[in-house]
């Protein structure tokens, strides 16, 4: 069985118009959502072997805080097939992963998280901003990820967590 961690990237700054989708960063409220998600995947005894990211800013200090809050020891593979991919994108990238690994955090971004949630699972679920879905995947290699062969084992959301978010 595998493990794969679906977060979308934390709440992201509209400040400066010039500012390319890629380049725009975490707002306040980004900033305290991500180290927030970090401990609940700390709280929660998860320790992802693999972290894939999107390297868009966002997604990339999502990680950044996530990984520091979270204490999780491995490193942040920055790849550029997860910014604005699509389900078979996704798909694509995580069955490339090593078998060694048996679980992974994936940070990127909507609609295809939302689109992989749904393919693995076979349910729809919103993933709002600085969302985790943790998926149980019974498969023995990433490449064999087929349609709902996953559980949804949790869906965190920060709003749920308190109100302020």
């Amino acid at each position: 069985m595998k493990t794969l961690l679906i977060m979308r990237h934390a709440k992201s700054s509209w400040d400066d118009a010039k500012m390319s989708d890629f380049e725009r960063p975490l707002n306040e409220r980004g900033l305290r959502t991500a180290p927030l998600m970090g401990e609940i995947i700390n709280q929660k005894r998860l320790q992802p072997e693999l972290i894939l990211s999107s390297p868009a800013e966002r997604a990339k200090q999502t990680a950044q805080f996530v990984r520091e809050s979270a204490q999780i020891k491995s490193e942040i593979v920055f790849n550029e097939k997860i910014y604005e991919a699509s389900v078979g994108r996704l798909l694509e990238v995580i069955g490339k992963q090593p078998e060694s690994v048996e679980s992974i955090l994936l940070i990127g971004h909507n609609p295809g998280l939302e689109g992989l949630v749904k393919f693995t699972t076979g349910e729809l679920h919103a993933m709002p901003t600085a969302a985790l879905a943790i998926v149980d995947l019974q498969i023995n290699k990433w490449s064999d990820i087929t349609a709902s062969k996953g559980d949804l084992r949790d869906l965190i959301r920060p709003k749920e967590i308190n109100g302020e978010w």
